[in-house]
């Protein structure tokens, strides 16, 4: 098969044929201390999740940084998909931006996969003055070999996101991606389709604005993403800047899959929409809402109106189903794609959240739900928080979730998630029909790590996933 063609470089050719890689044994997550109390640096954590294996769903190694208060968060690859025809490029280093201290790690998951290494710091001072940038949010490698990390903002906080680029063997700091005096307003996630000569990125807040925790107010004051940028991907310039009706707080952004594909999805946080957006035939793009989670009125919360809050979202390697989690309801989400203008819901779980029967929240109005969800409890623990990062196995059929958001968020909305740790849980996806299965005998319950409590965050395979590798 081609996978097996000797001269190719990481990950597969095609999404399809990624489907058939082998099932997942280990995962990858930072861990998090920063707003805890607990005065430990971050950490990354392996978990064994082979459940063949004695370890199965303990955490077999823990990578501390050498920093405290960094906030690790997402993760992303030296080389992936996008370099499959490259055979002198492999996938041995797993980049670890931070969102509060601005640093990069570099970790060597190449040498023993079970046991990573820090390789290399890239210190917040050499960014700052080569690109006037900090935050550092998401990381894609470029088929150019390159490393290419988004931003949140300025070097100050302030919402001036944009892109650094790295050289993918040394791992220095080249610059910006995007031309001088361009900039990503505010800065969050990215996605690129070189097919398509297009990057569509998203923005989130000032650092300085959702640093301490969240402020309605901010939001009123217009402090808050809901514009998409489109991103001309040969001249590093912005073309065009949609603007989101009911789209507060794009997030995440996913286009399909197929390379050949001009269209992909966006998940509003703040206003629980999923954006569709998609290339005319003009060459210029369009956004449309295609699906709403209601609010629901509730009492004994921060707002008299609750929002789902879609923190992060998912397609399948085969473009068929759209996965989504809202942190604050406590749901997560199946939907249909076959059409991709009309999504079909076809699995729900509940997985703890604010509205849990028992808690301080009563739903007074709700136009979903005909009774308040029950708390969660798997292996014996109760589960606090909501589900929050997902991730896919490759064949479609395992969903793996976490509970953290992000630490000053986590203590605002969550206090229990932090006094007693985050959960990774594990969902058996129903691939023919739709539907979600909570696996009762997984659980990490990251409640009982040395240290004390810490909070999970993004999942990543060693050999690659749904939301780390691009398609050329």
């Amino acid at each position: 098969t081609a996978t097996k063609c000797g001269k190719c470089g990481p990950g597969y050719p095609t999404p399809l044929e990624a489907m058939k890689g082998p099932r997942e044994e280990i995962v990858y997550l930072p861990c998090i201390y920063r707003n805890t109390g607990i005065e430990a640096p971050d950490y990354l954590a392996t978990v064994d999740i082979d459940p063949k294996s004695p370890h199965y769903c303990q955490v077999i190694h823990r990578l501390p940084m050498p920093y405290l208060k960094d906030e690790l968060h997402h993760s992303g690859w030296n080389a992936c998909s996008s370099c499959f025809g490259d055979s002198t490029k492999s996938r041995t280093k797993l980049m670890l931006p931070c969102i509060m201290s601005s640093r990069i790690y570099v970790v060597d998951v190449g040498s023993d996969p079970r046991a990573p290494k820090l390789h290399k710091v890239i210190e917040a001072e050499d960014i700052h003055a080569k690109c006037d940038l900090g935050y550092a949010h998401t990381s894609h490698c470029l088929a150019s070999g390159e490393v290419m990390i988004s931003t949140l903002g300025d070097s100050k906080g302030n919402a001036k996101g944009g892109f650094v680029l790295l050289d993918g063997e040394t791992f220095e700091v080249k610059g910006t991606w995007e031309r001088p005096g361009g900039a990503a307003p505010m800065g969050y996630d990215f996605w690129y389709q070189p097919r398509h000569n297009v990057m569509i990125s998203t923005e989130w807040a000032a650092p300085n604005v959702f640093r301490d925790g969240f402020n309605p107010a901010d939001v009123e004051a217009g402090l808050y993403g809901n514009h998409l940028h489109v991103w001309d991907w040969q001249r590093h310039e912005i073309v065009q800047t949609l603007s989101l009706q009911d789209g507060l707080i794009p997030l995440e952004v996913r286009f399909l899959h197929n390379p050949d594909a001009a269209q992909g999805f966006v998940g509003c946080a703040l206003s629980s929409t999923i954006q569709r957006f998609y290339k005319n035939q003009g060459g210029t793009w369009s956004v449309e809402k295609v699906i709403q989670v209601p609010t629901k009125k509730v009492k004994g919360w921060m707002l008299p109106e609750m929002p789902g809050l879609i923190t992060d979202i998912l397609l399948s390697l085969d473009d068929r189903f759209l996965y989504f989690s809202n942190w604050l309801h406590g749901d997560l989400r199946q939907y249909d794609i076959s059409d991709t203008q009309r999504p079909r819901l076809v699995g729900q779980l509940f997985l703890g959240g604010s509205i849990v029967k028992g808690g301080p929240v009563q739903v007074l109005e709700d136009q979903e739900l005909t009774s308040q969800p029950e708390p969660l409890v798997v292996k014996g623990k109760r589960v606090h928080g909501g589900p929050q990062m997902i991730q896919l196995s490759l064949d479609g059929k395992r969903l793996y979730v976490t509970t953290s958001l992000y630490s000053g968020w986590d203590k605002q909305f969550y206090p229990d998630l932090v006094r007693e740790g985050s959960v990774m849980l594990q969902i058996d996806v129903d691939t023919i029909k739709g539907g979600l299965k909570l696996n009762p005998n997984f659980l990490v319950d990251f409640g009982k790590e040395p240290l004390g409590p810490a909070l999970a965050h993004e999942l990543r395979y060693p050999g690659g996933d749904c939301s780390s590798d691009i398609w050329l």
